[in-house]
């Protein structure tokens, strides 16, 4: 299928899906497109069931030709991000510095090994053969959580201004420890050599501080050539190609894309917007990247609803994702409780910050295509069921509930963090 082809069917559906949520479902726009694409995918995979037509096979074509993994990866996630990353305070993240480093950190390194060991357990218990090592990359993938999702659904969650930061700050930069082990586990899954201790910090110290030190050096250089400059198109055209050309270099050199992009994009819209730009440019600046996230999150959101069309539903892993959800959920508390127990002697928490921040926590699109990008086998379809359903229920139910959530916890008095 050609490309045009595909974007135009892409296109097509998540606008006819965000018009149909606009006037009926009235949900969030991304949790309803992605609510309706999982409805049809679900009514495609009985009508093929039923053996009344084709379309189940037309609609995996269509996500075979598209490769959700790669796409998100590789193509969407830089310009997510960097919108993401264009709105956030540096003054605001730098006041939470100690808890987000120690949650994206140890909290990852954590949580990695404990939803691991458990969903070994738990599998072996249903009788599903998996090795340990794929049940530790499982919890490489779901133990970060998704910017993507964190930001698109905690705009209008109504938590404190705090917390929020926090939760995003989080959200924007686990994913660089996250894809390191995730990529050393991989390799020993896979049987590599060479996984010593050393080769693990030079891969860390490689993707992680070399994405920090690359992401200072192309958002200083876009700073300084929007500072030389006073038009607005060519100044929006400058943050685009930061955002392409750098996230492409930046995977070309082997260093981490995400970090470097979340970094140029907080130098950017720190500095580079009060510095660097007149209020015009501003505004159109605001404007451009407010859409291309609002289009891209749609069809992110769209894609993850129809991936449920690749996926092997079993009785037996429909049972596995029951029981490690709540698993996934008691992790995060514990990842949590723990710094936030010890800061608290430092500075003063929200009330039911543990809680908020636990149920805040989202999953999203990057789990899924860190699970499709798994080699084929066995394991790669017990951890794609799991994770897609771990997704879906983070989304779904944590997404729609965090507001209201919320709401009760600031009604509280303020006490303990828990």
């Amino acid at each position: 299928m050609e490309l045009l082809n595909i974007i135009a069917i892409i296109i097509t559906l998540a606008a006819v899906f965000s018009y149909v949520n606009h006037r009926y479902l009235k949900l969030p726009t991304t949790i309803g497109v992605m609510v309706i694409a999982l409805f049809i995918s679900l009514i495609l995979i009985l009508v093929d069931k039923l053996g009344w037509g084709q379309f189940d096979q037309n609609a995996r074509m269509l996500l075979e030709n598209i490769d959700f993994s790669d796409t998100l990866l590789h193509g969407m996630l830089s310009f997510l991000l960097f919108a993401g990353a264009l709105h956030v305070n540096i003054n605001d993240l730098a006041k939470q510095k100690w808890i987000i480093i120690s949650l994206a950190s140890l909290g990852v390194i954590f949580s990695t090994f404990l939803i691991g060991v458990f969903t070994w357990l738990i599998l072996g218990v249903l009788n599903i053969d998996i090795r340990l090592i794929y049940c530790l990359l499982f919890g490489a993938l779901i133990s970060p959580t998704d910017p993507i999702a964190v930001l698109g659904l905690l705009k209008t969650a109504g938590i404190p201004k705090s917390l929020e930061t926090k939760i995003t700050g989080e959200a924007l930069f686990n994913d660089g420890i996250g894809v390191v082990i995730f990529l050393v586990l991989l390799d020993i899954a896979r049987g590599g050599h060479d996984i010593s201790g050393s080769h693990i910090l030079l891969l860390f110290a490689t993707e992680t501080v070399g994405g920090v030190i690359y992401g200072l050096a192309i958002g200083a250089l876009a700073y300084w050539m929007l500072k030389s400059v006073d038009n607005y198109q060519v100044e929006v055209l400058l943050t685009l190609a930061l955002v392409i050309g750098g996230y492409t270099l930046a995977m070309a050199l082997h260093l981490s894309g995400p970090i470097a992009i979340v970094i140029a994009g907080l130098l950017i819209g720190n500095h580079g917007r009060v510095l660097a730009m007149s209020e015009n440019t501003r505004e159109h600046l605001d404007a451009f990247w407010e859409l291309v996230d609002e289009i891209l999150n749609v069809v992110l959101f769209l894609l993850i609803g129809l991936e449920v069309l690749v996926l092997t539903l079993t009785l037996n892993y429909l049972l596995a994702a029951l029981m490690i959800i709540p698993l996934v959920l008691l992790v995060r508390f514990i990842v949590v409780y723990i710094p936030v127990t010890l800061l608290k002697r430092l500075r003063e928490f929200s009330p039911n910050a543990v809680k908020i921040m636990t149920w805040g926590a989202l999953r999203g699109g990057i789990s899924v295509a860190l699970a499709l990008s798994l080699p084929a086998g066995p394991e790669r379809s017990v951890i794609l069921t799991i994770t897609y359903i771990v997704v879906v229920f983070s989304i779904l139910v944590q997404g729609l509930t965090i507001s209201r959530f919320a709401t009760k916890s600031s009604e509280q008095k303020a006490g303990s963090p828990i």
